[in-house]
């Protein structure tokens, strides 16, 4: 059996984006967090997928039929990211700018880019569920990704 800080440190080489995943409740309130486990699956149909821990406060929301934007951050939104991954989940949205979605989850503005989705399906993934998710709307910006490795927020260097 591999130990799990042994795990982390050979897959922390691999590096990612960082995303921002907001969906809204049944009550109306927000729920988002940081997300690195985030990829395209499909472009015919959209499909894309989410990995999120069973603890987080999203996590039982995303059922199938559920809805969730996810906003793909840029270099110089470095403290969102660290916001939405740290802050007590009810502080997370406190002065943040949002932008209403066509699906009623709202999404962060001037991300490098943006999709709203529809959960199609829930798979088992350890102490993660695996969300596939059918892409409804999605748009782009400009600039340079916010990246994940080794236990570092950054952007890509020249």
């Amino acid at each position: 059996m591999i130990e799990e800080k042994r795990f982390r440190s050979v897959l922390g080489r691999f590096a990612t984006g960082v995303t921002v995943v907001i969906s809204r409740g049944e009550s109306g309130a927000l729920v988002g967090l940081t997300v690195s486990a985030f990829t395209s699956v499909s472009l015919d149909p959209p499909l894309v997928l989410v990995c999120i821990h069973q603890d987080a406060g999203a996590h039982d929301l995303l059922v199938p039929g559920a809805s969730f934007s996810v906003s793909v951050l840029s270099s110089n939104q470095k403290d969102l990211a660290i916001r939405f991954a740290t802050a007590e989940p009810e502080d997370r949205f406190q002065g943040v700018d949002l932008m209403e979605g066509s699906l009623g989850d709202p999404r962060i503005p001037e991300a490098l880019a943006w999709l709203e989705c529809r959960v199609t399906r829930v798979f088992p993934g350890g102490d993660h569920s695996v969300f596939l998710a059918s892409a409804v709307e999605c748009g782009a910006g400009e600039g340079d990704p916010l990246i994940f490795h080794r236990g570092a927020l950054g952007g890509l260097k020249p």
